[in-house]
């Protein structure tokens, strides 16, 4: 069967979703003995960075699931599933699915009282945790069971393994969680179809660039690597995944793999920027893929000065020095990104420009009311798509709060220019409005001054309404051999617009260990918020203070 000829027929497939894409594939029989996804660590005996089949792959998910079975496992049971690696993560939602349990995926880095109440009101029926997550549960008092350690899934019996489940279209098949900045993640369902539906569309449009080997620097538990996982297997691809995704250990990766794309999240940009790139051995990239929150100007030029792209020249197709970033937003919720643009090193188009919508979207940007807004205007990005999740798991109110006029409202502040091109200014929640009316967008404000500064690797603006008066700090990170002691002052203020720069009062050089951030990488502005308002201050160079002393660098 021509290759083509497999992704029309899969594209096609109604029985086909997010829960049964591995079974699918093996059951007909071709391209067993390719190699399908290779993990960091070992798998029971096979050796981490070699990759398994996808014959290797069906019948390791086929051991597991036996083993969830044997266990008590059956359908429709939600099983969180708290692990360190990504062999474990992926493993363990490939063979939840294939027995019809609902998976619930928690991101390794959610600290263990959060991770304990996040599982409490899942009502799960029990918990997938490793040696090191069972200690982190274990001083919480979690009621649900906890089920087998994950190391002793692998040794069930394939044999023994239950018929496969079929799903329908509309049946919630795995549930990930927002980033938690705010506070307790979300727990977001996603059906069969719905996180199956951008990978549909893709299979119908001709093959990209890049698709042949893909390194999945994407945090293990979240809807994003859910997709990539299915999007290798149903092209027949290679994909590695990372356990862990900071930004040296992705380059580690690079060397290593020799990728031709990697996918991640704006952290994991922010930290590969930081790095001197020209140390490493870049040549194999052709394409950055960005999901999630939308990438600043400064991180995507220095990603795209390296690697190597196909390129129309005089001289006909060929390969030229500089690579592909994809950008665009989304989020759990979401699903999927719902706006690309494709950036390279002679594009210019920036200022947190998020593209066009993919063609399965509708997009709108609505007023307080609601109501559409015109060219130009800031407003609430709604979203209507057959990606979009069935809404929050066990929490029906805060699911239909963020549904009106039949779109999802993402809680993003966007605007749409007369050509069409849509940009991001700032999350509903970070965004001021000052006495005059004017609005202070904090990430607009993030890519200006980054754009502005060579020497920064990323900034954090946090504004607080104290009274009547709007306060904003600035939270500078330089790269690693710039001089902490240099007075920007003069340069930032200049970045920022005049009504954002009139309310700065701080702008200081910290320590990023100082900075929270959720999960994912997101800084959590909300508790920088109250700790400001509390009084507490960050001191130049990276230690705190509560004196509410006012300090610049």
């Amino acid at each position: 069967m021509k290759r083509t000829n497999d992704r029309a027929q899969l594209a096609a497939d109604q029985e086909l979703g997010i829960g049964n894409v591995l079974t699918s594939l093996a059951g007909r029989g071709t391209g067993l003995d390719r190699p399908a996804l290779t993990f960091d660590t070992d798998v029971e005996d096979h050796p981490a960075w070699q990759p398994l089949t996808l014959h290797e792959l069906d019948q390791r998910v086929a051991a597991r699931a036996a083993a969830l079975h044997a266990l008590g496992i059956a359908p429709r049971d939600c099983v969180a599933v708290f692990v360190s690696t990504g062999a474990d993560m992926v493993l363990s939602y490939l063979a939840l699915a294939r027995i019809g349990a609902i998976p619930a995926l928690i991101n390794a880095r959610v600290a263990g009282a959060t991770a304990a109440e996040y599982i409490r009101r899942l009502r799960a029926t029990g918990v997938l945790a490793d040696e090191a997550h069972r200690a982190e549960l274990a001083p919480h008092g979690l009621d649900t069971p906890l089920l087998a350690d994950v190391a002793d899934l692998g040794k069930g019996d394939p044999a023994k393994a239950p018929p496969v489940y079929r799903h329908h279209a509309d049946e919630p098949v795995v549930i990930t969680h927002s980033s938690g900045t705010t506070g307790l993640p979300k727990a977001v369902g996603h059906s069969h179809h719905a996180l199956f539906a951008s990978i549909r569309h893709r299979l119908t449009l001709p093959k990209p660039q890049g698709l042949d080997r893909m390194l999945a620097a994407l945090p293990t538990a979240h809807a994003a690597m859910v997709i990539a996982v299915n999007l290798a297997l149903t092209n027949r691809v290679e994909l590695a995944v990372l356990s862990e995704q900071s930004g040296s250990g992705v380059l580690q990766a690079i060397e290593r793999w020799k990728p031709q794309s990697v996918l991640g999240f704006a952290a994991t940009w922010s930290e590969l920027a930081g790095e001197d790139l020209s140390q490493w051995d870049l040549d194999s990239i052709s394409v950055w893929w960005n999901t999630g929150d939308c990438a600043h100007e400064a991180h995507i030029r220095r990603l795209v000065a390296v690697g190597s792209r196909r390129s129309l020249t005089p001289q006909g197709i060929k390969r030229t020095k500089g690579s592909h970033f994809v950008d665009g937003l989304g989020s759990t919720e979401m699903g999927h990104s719902q706006f690309f643009i494709t950036h390279t090193p002679t594009t210019d188009r920036y200022g947190r420009c998020i593209g066009r919508p993919h063609a399965f979207s509708t997009v709108a940007v609505l007023d307080d009311d609601y109501e559409p807004l015109g060219p130009g205007e800031v407003g609430q990005l709604g979203i209507n798509a057959p990606t979009l999740s069935l809404g929050y798991w066990n929490d029906s109110v805060t699911t239909y709060r963020t549904r009106r006029n039949g779109f999802f409202l993402t809680g993003d502040l966007v605007y749409q220019d007369e050509d069409g091109w849509f940009y991001h200014v700032d999350r509903a929640v970070d965004a001021v409005e000052l006495p005059d009316g004017r609005k202070l967008f904090s990430a607009m404000s993030e890519e200006r001054v980054l754009a502005a500064c060579d020497d920064i690797r990323e900034c954090t603006v946090v504004a607080v309404r104290e009274g009547g008066r709007v306060t904003t700090t600035v939270l500078l990170i330089p790269v690693d051999k710039a001089d902490i002691e240099t007075d920007r002052t003069a340069q930032v203020l200049a970045a920022l617009e005049d009504h954002v720069a009139a309310t700065v009062d701080r702008i200081v050089v910290v320590d990023p260990e100082l900075i929270p951030l959720g999960p994912t990488g997101k800084v959590r502005k909300v508790l920088l918020r109250e700790r400001f308002l509390a009084g507490e201050r960050f001191e130049a160079g990276g230690s705190r203070t509560g004196d509410g002393a006012v300090l610049a660098s």
